[in-house]
């Protein structure tokens, strides 16, 4: 009897909401008048409520309550779904591409076409790439401040490969990994596969929050901590030297892993010292070619210390066995070449006209970014929901984020993050137009 009744309500609510009689944003009754209301234990209150959420029927937000979510939204906007609606102006997924790539493609194909050993790139390379190819990236990682020998660089399929072998090798389930509130999305869903133990900790000056995370590694066995001191997505902040210095220090004394996600740091310049380099026996630092360069050239580089390599070897060798070798001769050809450092300084430019173009066009909104960062967080004012604000925009024609997916925490907040890097300069013009016009008071 009591599932059935617990399968009414969550029913009834479920057609309410289908049929527009609960619009968008209405506030749910409280969990107590929920079990008044409906003669229903505590228990059977929550269930309903974490049953219509997992429909994404409805947002509970701590503190604040249960609201009902606008269902003509694409859900998942972030990592958790790939796909936008058709013809519609992205500001969802940076995929930042200059003119005149396409023309280093052709050279640098043809270029391949007519070396010495082709045969060579038809079979697979070891797991972390060939110990030449290996060389390259560790000289390019020279770059962003890392001096390290090849045998403890590893190339990957990706930054984001990267840090799944980082899970996938060193972490367990159960253990703790530490994040921020507010974080990638990807690094969230990974830690949920895995089945890690998430402490999300509230961002300070939009990064991590040292003390609080001294204060959690007092209380719990902390074995991980995932940090972007360099450019943080979605907030753009980077960490300064002494609190580098310091989450190494926490690090020894506490002894936890460091997993320092690196992949938009090319753009902060220049850029703090990584993490990596104050606790080299700590930290897996991860990195890529896919925001530098392009998208589809899947290249990442994992550098760890050499007790953590062999483990880092295995999860390449399990998850995708290897990296194609075509494409990691192509990234070396064009690393030695200079194009990649070209790219580099081309696209900290590009960034950094975007920026100026979206805080022109967002005058009156609250945003928080990067001078040269590829995205901005914009926090919407008091009595705004982003679901609405989002599905609003949806009709335009423009898909943004909502906060949710960036959330690692329990609750979301009322913000959007907007990517400026994957659509033209008139498009973006556009699509920001649109959001002043919905969001800036």
């Amino acid at each position: 009897m009591a599932l059935a009744r617990y399968k009414s309500i969550v029913d009834d609510f479920a057609l309410r909401i289908g049929n527009g009689s609960l619009r968008p944003g209405t506030q749910l009754p409280t969990l107590r008048k929920l079990m008044q209301q409906q003669g229903i234990a505590l228990a059977t209150a929550s269930r309903v409520y974490a049953e219509l959420e997992a429909r994404g029927l409805v947002a509970c937000e701590m503190g604040r309550g249960t609201f009902v979510r606008d269902t003509t939204l694409p859900r998942g906007l972030g990592l958790e779904q790939q796909t936008l609606q058709a013809g519609s102006i992205d500001l969802v997924f940076n995929y930042p591409t200059l003119p005149g790539q396409d023309e280093l493609l052709r050279e640098g194909l043809r270029s391949m076409a007519s070396s010495g050993d082709l045969d060579a790139l038809l079979h697979s390379a070891p797991q972390g790439g060939r110990m030449h190819e290996r060389h390259t990236m560790a000289r390019h990682l020279r770059n962003r401040g890392l001096r390290v020998p090849a045998e403890q660089v590893l190339i990957v399929n990706g930054a984001q490969q990267g840090l799944a072998i980082s899970v996938l090798g060193l972490l367990m389930p159960g253990d703790i990994l530490v994040m921020d509130a507010v974080s990638f999305p990807g690094m969230k869903i990974l830690a949920q596969q895995a089945r890690l133990d998430v402490e999300a900790l509230p961002l300070h000056d939009d990064k991590l929050d040292l003390t609080a995370l001294a204060a959690l590694c007092r209380r719990r066995p902390v074995r991980a901590v995932y940090v972007m001191p360099s450019m943080h997505n979605p907030m753009g902040s980077v960490m300064s030297d002494a609190e580098r210095k310091k989450l190494a220090q926490l690090a020894a004394r506490y002894r936890f892993l460091i997993i320092e996600d690196a992949a938009y740091a090319f753009l902060a310049e220049p850029a703090p010292r990584p993490v990596f380099t104050y606790a080299p026996a700590q930290t897996v630092y991860v990195s890529g070619l896919s925001k530098s360069v392009a998208s589809g050239l899947r290249i990442g580089m994992v550098v760890a210390p050499p007790a953590l390599i062999p483990a880092l070897e295995t999860a390449i060798r399990v998850s995708s066995g290897n990296t194609p070798s075509l494409m990691v001769s192509l990234a070396c050809q064009w690393i030695e070449a200079g194009v990649v450092d070209k790219l580099e300084v081309q696209k900290r430019k590009d960034a950094r006209q975007r920026q100026r173009l979206a805080r022109r066009i967002l005058q009156g909104c609250h945003i928080r970014a990067h001078p040269s960062s590829y995205y901005l967080w914009l926090t919407l004012a008091d009595g705004m929901r982003a679901d609405q604000i989002a599905a609003a925009l949806a009709q335009q024609g423009v898909m943004v984020s909502t906060a949710d997916a960036f959330a690692a925490g329990t609750s979301a907040p009322q913000a959007l993050r907007l990517a400026l890097g994957s659509i033209s300069m008139e498009a973006l013009a556009n699509a920001l137009h649109k959001v002043q016009r919905l969001c800036c008071l």
